[in-house]
């Protein structure tokens, strides 16, 4: 596995997602939002798996302070410049990513890994 998980130290299901993976002794690469953009690489390996509107966090303080509720926009470019309008935690495993807290699905990744 070559998981990347993308967060803020302040997310809750990021951290939740971190403890998940270290419990299990899964490296991952812990990647902080707040101090690193996601590269337009990683982004389209990420729409892969999910849908550019479920990325976008449509109740975070960036959205709001944008007005982008109100506004049209390119929506990949707002995610690229503003990596705070990112639904977290982004896990990523190769082509695969999810977004938010979902165990189940990563338990599947982790047994699939060890075949």
């Amino acid at each position: 596995m070559n998981l990347q998980i993308f967060g803020t130290k302040k997310c809750k299901d990021t951290k939740k997602a971190q403890l998940f993976f270290q419990e299990r002794r899964v490296n991952f690469q812990f990647i902080n939002l707040q101090e690193k953009e996601m590269s337009k690489g990683e982004l389209r390996s990420i729409l892969g798996s999910v849908s550019l509107d479920d990325l976008v966090d449509t109740e975070s303080k960036v959205y709001e302070d944008k007005n982008l509720k109100y506004m049209l926009y390119d929506k990949e470019e707002a995610l690229l410049t503003n990596p705070l309008l990112f639904k977290t935690p982004i896990v990523r495993d190769g082509k695969r990513a999810t977004i938010g807290f979902v165990p189940d699905v990563w338990k599947q990744w982790i047994l699939e890994s060890k075949k």
